[in-house]
């Protein structure tokens, strides 16, 4: 009879549910393959995937790997000192800042078995993304894997874990249909700008704020391949948002100084103020010859009204894309118990299947 095969499966992540979007640029991984060669060799990790996108930097491994036979039975205090060595690791391959380091604690969830399993469904049928039911995670999840395996950091159990949720999740999705006709705020913000103005490569476009309204933007200008510049309170939040979303970064002070040459801003802030008023712009628009379109995506509003009394600005608000955006969220929001039934009913069996290794 074949010796049983114990393990600890353990999923440490740090998502935008925990840091803001334009911080966690800081706790992705500078070199992929380094950080796979790092976290092998911390003692008792056998193996590792690494999920990092624009919203969550994720690591999987499987660790204390022993048979019924083993001299050394697994120890409860095991999994803190793999968990704290994971950490100095993943502190010494990223751009962690002191700030993130005192955090941490609060900052990274730890799951371990059958906890990993039902995250790791629940993602591959995005019902912990951005935007519920948009396909890039699991399309990130199924490159994730191909790049473990590449890089021989991933084995048969993680392998074997990740095969299974791959393609329970595109089962899942096909029968409930939660993937279809999904769009973004960005989605809708850039068809709306399109079709009152156009939108190419050859337009200056500018986005204001990184938050998660800013993150669906600048994804969609992206897959549209259509350049801009992003501003925020500080260079520093502009600069972390652009690593991981693209963009150039600009300081908010030279974005005021050349209002004039963007033919299309994108105002997506927090802000209980307004970060565009007349007296800061009236100057540098008066000369203006060509139109400015300005679509005010924050809540609440972050763009004064009476700017519409200079020449040529052309005034939008988040009212123009709410409706169809929330339509679209509603529908999605119908469907996601459908899938946490199914799920709920995968998961034993998934279970029993890892146990069966």
């Amino acid at each position: 009879m074949l010796n049983k095969v114990k393990f600890d499966v353990l999923n440490a992540r740090v998502t935008f549910k925990n840091v803001p979007l334009h911080s966690l640029s800081r706790f992705a991984f500078n070199d992929i393959n380094a950080a796979y060669d790092a976290f092998k060799k911390i003692p008792g990790v056998d193996e590792c995937i690494i999920i990092q996108t624009s919203s969550r930097v994720e690591i999987f491994t499987v660790s204390n790997l022993e048979n019924d036979d083993s001299t050394d039975a697994r120890r409860p205090e095991g999994k803190g000192l793999i968990i704290n060595q994971m950490k100095e690791t993943w502190q010494n391959n990223s751009s962690i800042e002191q700030i993130d380091i005192d955090h941490f604690d609060q900052t990274l969830e730890v799951f371990k078995d059958d906890d990993v399993y039902l995250h790791l469904l629940r993602l591959a049928c995005g019902l912990d993304s951005v935007v519920v039911g948009k396909q890039e995670v699991y399309d990130e999840i199924k490159k994730s894997l191909e790049d473990s395996k590449k890089s021989g950091a991933s084995g048969k159990i993680l392998n074997k874990l990740f095969d299974s949720v791959i393609r329970l999740a595109n089962s899942i999705r096909d029968s409930t249909e939660i993937s279809k006709d999904v769009v973004s705020l960005g989605d809708i913000a850039l068809n709306l700008i399109e079709e009152k103005v156009g939108l190419d490569a050859k337009k200056k476009v500018l986005l204001i704020g990184t938050g998660e309204s800013a993150a669906m933007v600048a994804k969609t200008l992206g897959q549209k391949q259509i350049p801009f510049q992003v501003t925020s309170k500080t260079i520093d939040r502009s600069t972390n948002f652009s690593q991981i979303l693209g963009g150039t970064p600009m300081e908010f002070a030279d974005v005021l100084a050349g209002f004039d040459k963007f033919n299309i801003i994108i105002v997506a802030t927090t802000a209980d103020y307004f970060v565009i008023d007349l007296e800061r712009i009236k100057l540098v628009m008066q000369e203006k010859k060509k139109g400015t379109l300005i679509l005010d995506l924050s809540e609440p509003r972050a763009v004064e009204e009476s700017i519409m009394e200079l020449p040529g600005i052309k005034l939008l608000f988040r009212d123009q894309v709410a409706e169809i955006y929330e339509e679209n969220t509603k529908l999605r929001s119908g469907i996601v118990p459908a899938v946490e039934k199914i799920i709920s009913k995968e998961l034993p069996i998934l279970s029993a299947s890892m146990k069966r290794i």
